[in-house]
């Protein structure tokens, strides 16, 4: 797990002309109090950074700069803001690789992941940059002809966007994109454990020309508290979280005094269907695409592997070949294809996953624990024979993990798939094309990839049903969750 030393050192480099304080009003400061917060290598467990700790007094004074900034920015001509996101856009793939280095010293993810989140996260940027000018209304006679009906569409006002670790910068391209296009001022609150990528990106939209006031950046180790100050801020119009389900349940409950527009990527379960016709080559790529994304920490990654009793002895000897030959270590070693998961409590939560499958009656085909010394490190993982009530069925693993159950129908598989309170994201592997879109259409998910295990595109909408979540993020319909629509009667003058 040895980083050479001169790829080690760039990437402190750039760590090291990050700015580290709160971005409030345009201007780089510290916390009112001074207080700081650390930044750790997953891999190593030894800090790398520390920034700046915002108290609730800074998260107001970070609201206050986003609602004086507000009236400005709306009035800015859509070309205008559209030209701002394109620049950062530019700027962002020029420094490509300097931005993944940084990311996967505070995130842990191999480097070549590094790389494409950075180019996804732009890619939302450049999108934006195209629907700012793309903001529609209408005009029409009203039935009994005597008024005309105007309908335009306008910003919703100052956003609060809560960003998640697990994709530090694309999470906050995915909507500081949209919320900039429609004309909308934002406070950003990265978590905690990655906030070095956020404060990367506000300084390159700085570059590219963005007002003062227009974007401010909070990074604290107290979310819960500066949060809920913010969500009880008349000044406050829109939250837009990523995270876990019950986080997004409670900021639900606290958005709900001040009926306040909320939307909402939570939680995810996602069923990989396996039929006995599909090609077991390209089922076995979709499945390692879509459960070693991020090393499982994705909301999107392929939870449960559902695959046809007659099939199922094979695809489990192949996915575990797969997994079994990938190589875990720091995410900055070239060699590496794993890096570790984002902390200790993390590499705990999946042990505990797998120890109850296996004390269920599973059985460990490869991996199945922890691997390494300093750093947090988990072997990619396949179970077979795992019971429909393992909890590692049930719930979100977000690790390196695939469990597998057979099935023997197809009523069966959509069944099993559509037990659970989550809807985010489905898989379905199948040669007949009518089976593949029936499959596609009974089941409970807000995205489904058939007969591909990438679904995450910025032109698509991404989102899901059930208790995963409201609304849509990317696509025609991104921009959406950041405009309100106001409609006009216009009393015809003839």
């Amino acid at each position: 797990m040895a980083v050479p030393a001169e790829v080690l050192a760039a990437a402190l480099t750039v760590v090291d002309r990050t700015p580290k304080g709160l971005y409030v009003d345009g201007e780089w400061r510290a916390g009112r109090d001074g207080a700081v917060l650390p930044v750790e290598d997953p891999a190593t467990g030894t800090t790398v950074a520390e920034v700046a700790d915002a108290s609730v007094e800074d998260g107001r004074d970070a609201l206050a700069a986003a609602a004086r900034a507000q009236a400005g920015w709306a009035a800015t001509a859509p070309r205008e803001r559209g030209e701002v996101l394109r620049r950062a856009f530019d700027l962002i793939i020029e420094r490509r690789d300097d931005l993944a280095r940084m990311m996967t010293l505070e995130m842990g993810k191999a480097f070549a992941e590094s790389q494409a989140e950075v180019s996804y996260a732009a890619e939302f940027l450049r999108w934006f940059a195209e629907e700012a000018v793309r903001i529609d209304g209408g005009y029409l006679p009203a039935p009994g002809g005597n008024s005309r009906v105007v309908v335009m569409r306008q910003p919703v006002g100052p956003c609060l966007l809560v960003t998640p670790w697990n994709f530090p910068m694309a999470m906050g391209t995915r909507k500081i994109g949209p919320a900039l296009a429609a004309g909308c001022t934002v406070v950003v609150k990265p978590a905690k454990q990655t906030p070095l990528s956020m404060l990367a990106l506000v300084g390159i939209l700085e570059e590219a020309g963005l007002p003062r006031g227009v974007v401010n950046v909070i990074t604290t180790s107290q979310s819960g508290r500066v949060t809920s100050a913010l969500l009880t801020d008349e000044r406050l119009r829109k939250l837009s979280f990523t995270g876990s389900t019950p986080v997004g349940r409670t900021l639900l409950a606290q958005s709900a005094d001040r009926v306040l527009r909320t939307s909402m990527e939570l939680g995810g379960n996602a069923p990989f269907l396996v039929f006995a016709d599909a090609d077991l080559d390209l089922a076995v790529e979709g499945a390692v695409q879509a459960k070693m994304r991020n090393v499982g920490e994705a909301c999107t990654a392929a939870n449960r592997f559902y695959v046809h009793r007659s099939v199922a002895p094979h695809f489990v000897e192949a996915l575990a070949e797969r997994l079994g030959g990938l190589r875990v270590g720091h995410g900055l070693d070239p060699s590496t294809d794993v890096g570790p998961l984002i902390d200790g409590v993390a590499v705990t939560s999946v042990a505990e996953l797998v120890t109850d499958a296996t004390q269920a009656g599973a059985a460990v085909v490869t991996g199945g624990g922890p691997v390494g010394g300093a750093g947090h490190f988990f072997a990619p993982t396949v179970l077979s024979g795992v019971p429909d009530d393992a909890r590692c069925v049930r719930e979100e693993i977000f690790g390196p993990v695939a469990p597998v159950v057979a099935f023997d129908d197809e009523d069966e598989a959509v069944g099993l798939a559509n037990a659970s309170e989550y809807g985010l994201a489905a898989y379905v592997f199948t040669e007949n094309l009518g089976r593949g879109l029936r499959v596609t259409e009974r089941l409970e998910s807000g995205m489904v990839g058939l007969n591909q295990g990438v679904i995450s595109n910025p032109a698509a909408p991404f989102g899901g049903v059930k208790q995963s979540g409201l609304g849509r993020e990317g696509g025609t319909v991104g921009i959406d969750e950041y405009l309100t629509v106001k409609y006009a009667a216009v009393r015809a003058p003839w």
